[in-house]
């Protein structure tokens, strides 16, 4: 399964592609952009919408949603191995207690979707259990994402690659031989069409923990779409991201950090979120793709580059020195690297301070 070879972030020849909503997503296209809205609906179903139509209007390709419920993901428990630990910015919560507060009600799902049609933008989810995988089947999910603490619920996994849809699984605390045994068992159920996310799981993350090396090794290594699933606060980490390859990138979004949530703090703003879809598609641009073909205006500035120019008057009869003959600019004459031939040979005609030298011009 694993494949280990050079890590060119842009060259990777054999690399599938997969199709959400009619929308190709591969290393020759337009990077994937998801907002990923989590808990900051804050248990408004109309927030969660305008969470929708505003994605939709800061560039986003998709929305994600999260299906699940404290019951479906833990028991309602307060020893300590529930209990949220020093560090964390959930510290002192239990696991229930935090996703009673995060969770969004499933019965919003259909209206939401309906919104997103509205609005013209992909809704997918990342289902947690049997319960929701089956429930998001019935309403008919284009894709369905793996979030990186169930990459090693191979059940799980199993049941959501079976649904014949695409997949996008995250990795965060995965190594690589718990990201390649996640692979084999979307293989192993039917799922041909699936792409991965390098994320680093920490709320927020760091810059120097973010480790974008590893996107050109994972695309070269398991020959699919390569993204970001990233928790870094600002922008600079994703699009340095799209320029190492990444073909998919997902950030949380929020309305407003100020309003209180588990995810709040850590997410985009819409003006920032714009702000990033906007750079990213920059950094496209400017990527391009291989080739030394001259722009228009680079063909128009080769006359600035320097040339063999007549920098004293030359009789006709007259050896060329180095005393009468230089390379200056502009570039009307001769290639520079013709200098040490054309020294010691003779003007064919009367040549001119400025003029530039040509083969014509010498006997």
């Amino acid at each position: 399964m694993i494949r280990q070879t050079k890590t060119d972030p842009h060259h990777y020849l054999n690399m599938s592609c997969l199709s959400i909503n009619n929308r190709i997503i591969s290393n020759n296209q337009p990077c994937y952009i998801i907002a990923e809205v989590s808990a900051n609906h804050h248990h408004e179903i109309q927030e969660a919408i305008d969470l929708i139509h505003i994605a939709k209007d800061c560039g986003a390709d998709a929305v994600k949603i999260q299906t699940y419920t404290p019951d479906t993901l833990t028991i309602d428990c307060d020893n300590k191995h529930f209990k949220i630990g020093k560090g964390s910015i959930w510290e002192g919560q239990n696991l229930y207690q935090l996703y009673a507060e995060a969770f969004m009600p499933w019965e919003w799902t259909p209206r939401l979707i309906e919104e997103a049609k509205q609005a013209d933008i992909t809704l997918f989810s990342s289902p947690f259990d049997n319960t929701s995988v089956d429930f998001l089947g019935a309403l008919n999910m284009p894709a369905y994402k793996i979030a990186s603490f169930e990459l090693v619920d191979h059940p799980l996994i199993a049941r959501v690659a079976q649904t014949g849809k695409p997949v996008i699984m995250s990795t965060g605390m995965g190594t690589l031989r718990e990201i390649s045994e996640a692979v084999e068992v979307l293989l192993a159920n039917g799922c041909d069409q699936y792409a991965l996310l390098k994320c680093t799981s920490s709320y927020p993350a760091l810059a120097n923990e973010a480790n974008l090396a590893r996107i050109a090794h994972m695309a070269e290594t398991f020959q699919v779409p390569i993204g970001l699933s990233d928790h870094t606060m600002g922008s600079t980490v994703p699009i340095a991201a799209v320029a190492l390859g990444a073909c998919i990138v997902e950030k949380h979004f929020t309305k407003s950090r100020s309003v209180a949530g588990p995810d709040s703090s850590f997410s985009m703003e819409p003006g920032e979120f714009k702000e990033m879809v906007q750079a990213i598609r920059i950094a496209e641009q400017a990527i391009g793709h291989v080739t030394y073909d001259l722009t228009e205006k680079e063909k128009s500035s080769r006359v600035f580059r320097k040339s063999i120019f007549v920098v004293k008057d030359i009789a006709a009869g007259e050896k060329l020195t180095t005393d009468n003959t230089r390379v200056i600019r502009p570039g009307y004459g001769m290639e520079p690297k013709l200098l040490d031939k054309v020294i010691g040979l003779t003007a064919s005609q009367n040549l001119k301070r400025g003029t530039p030298l040509h083969w014509d011009s010498l006997s």
